[in-house]
């Protein structure tokens, strides 16, 4: 049932209590905690950033230069690599896959944690030095490169790792669920017979960290709908299942899968599902004075409320038409580069990376937050365009995010030049946790690869995080602290 005018005036008004920051372009601003905030008070970078000082109120101070050339952190803290493509070894004896992306930590039998990586490999096997191996049983089209891999990292230190599914495509996001599985997404549409594919791609598919059994012949979930998919998340409490598309020419789409009445979620229930189960939609915003909203770039402001109404998707696996382009103008609200999302808080925090000319408005990155409850979408954080990406400070092309255990979010940075991890508290404080000091370029034109796959273990004692190219996991450990909420 749709929202009334009246009744999305209403909360957003009780709501308006929250106050947000907002800094100069390339700065982040975010109000995780708050549902809506009326306006937005304007602070400088030095005050913005303070916690890249000694003796800051929030963060850990500034990062440090790493002799080894891979990880600058701050005083206090390590890393050490888990994985490496090319050099480390799965237990079958071939190396481990490049293209590291979305991860998730989960609790392993004997005190292990065991971690499911996403390698963002598209097309044949062949333009890959590196692909996910196809191991037997575990292969859905042998012709594609992507796929996971399940990492265990051992109470001692010592590091297993197997594959987890085989023979996908651009495995790039994805999302754990709350009965312990993992939710791997390609970023890719190819039908069979395109880029020498043998079957359709653009689907969802389930991976189990513990049962490897229960990875054997790799069924894709296609009620999710086949379009490139970047992230998923499961709302514990309603069922529904949260997705993104980072696509372009229209804009992509957020979804909501709602489960066929009287459906169980729970370990192997996906695969007892028809490949039309439940409902597809995608979502029409409107801001508090009832009036549609076709692009979310078009917030301005943090604080930014609007309601959401669903609308039902014609043809989920797209056979002649693609998803996001079913619909009309003034049908659905669109945005660019859906990327990220993490359950948090009662809802889904979602990522739009950056817009740009094909987007009304422009921005280098936004973090959106679903209330399910209420059925609203709030700007939590809203990065300016970034005058020169090549500095080191400002922050832009949020990715993969996580929720911390410590307060606020951590987020990976996917942007241009310098490339980060970096905190945002609870009230718009923002603060680096790492930099990727790997130059994969040239010394006279350096390039850093982006940040994936940021999580915390599940006593949130360690962030795990990767290098994309040319493949690395890396695990930081040290004295994490509470963030303050101001």
């Amino acid at each position: 049932m749709p929202l009334t005018r009246r009744e999305f005036t209403g909360r957003s008004a009780i709501a308006g209590a929250g106050v947000a920051l907002t800094g100069s372009v390339g700065t982040l601003a975010t109000a995780p905690g708050a549902l809506a905030a009326t306006d937005t008070e304007t602070v400088g970078d030095d005050e913005l950033h303070d916690a890249g000082r000694p003796g800051g109120s929030v963060g850990y101070g500034p990062l440090l230069p790493d002799p080894a050339g891979i990880l600058a952190l701050p005083a206090g803290f390590s890393y050490r690599v888990i994985t490496h493509s090319g050099r480390t070894k799965l237990e079958s004896g071939e190396f481990t896959p490049s293209n590291h992306d979305g991860t998730a930590a989960f609790d392993g039998p004997r005190g292990t944690t065991l971690l499911v990586n996403n390698h963002e490999l598209k097309g044949p096997r062949a333009g890959w030095a590196y692909p996910v191996p196809l191991a037997e049983g575990l292969v859905y089209d042998p012709a594609a490169s992507g796929g996971c891999t399940v990492v265990e990292v051992r109470p001692g230190g010592a590091v297993a790792e197997w594959v987890g599914i085989a023979g996908t495509s651009t495995n790039c996001a994805g999302g754990s669920t709350p009965w312990g599985t993992w939710l791997t997404c390609e970023e890719n549409s190819d039908r069979a017979g395109e880029n020498g594919m043998t079957k359709d791609h653009g689907y969802v598919f389930e991976v189990d960290p513990i049962d490897r059994r229960a990875n054997r012949d790799p069924k894709p979930l296609k009620f999710f709908g086949r379009y490139d998919h970047e992230a998923v998340v499961i709302d514990p409490k309603r069922g529904h299942a949260y997705l993104t598309e980072d696509d372009s020419d229209p804009n992509g789409l957020f979804f909501r899968w709602k489960p066929p009445h009287g459906f169980t979620h729970g370990r192997g229930k996906f695969r007892t599902l028809a490949d039309d189960a439940g409902v597809l939609q995608a979502p029409r915003c409107y801001d508090s004075g009832g009036r549609y909203v076709d692009d979310l770039s078009r917030a301005t402001r943090i604080g930014t409320v609007y309601g959401v109404d669903w609308i039902d998707v014609p043809d989920r696996d797209a056979r002649t038409v693609p998803v996001r382009e079913q619909f009309g103008a003034g049908e659905v609200t669109r945005a660019r580069k859906l990327e990220g999302m993490w359950w948090g808080d009662g809802g889904a925090y979602v990522v739009s990376s950056y817009a740009r000319e094909e987007s009304p408005g422009r921005h280098d990155g936004q973090v959106w937050f679903y209330d399910p409850k209420r059925r609203t979408l709030t700007l939590k954080v809203l990065l300016g365009v970034n005058p020169d990406p090549s500095k080191d400070g400002a922050f832009d092309g949020p990715d993969n995010i996580t929720v911390s255990p410590y307060g606020g979010l951590v987020i990976a940075e996917d942007g241009e030049g310098v490339s980060h991890l970096f905190g945002a508290t609870e009230s718009g404080r923002t603060y680096p946790i790492a930099r990727n000091d790997l130059n994969i370029g040239t010394e006279e034109e350096p390039e850093f690869s982006e940040f994936t796959g940021v999580t915390f273990s599940p006593d949130g004692k360690t962030l795990y995080a990767n290098i994309q190219e040319p493949g690395i996991m890396v695990a930081v450990e040290g004295p994490w602290k509470r963030q303050r909420r101001r």
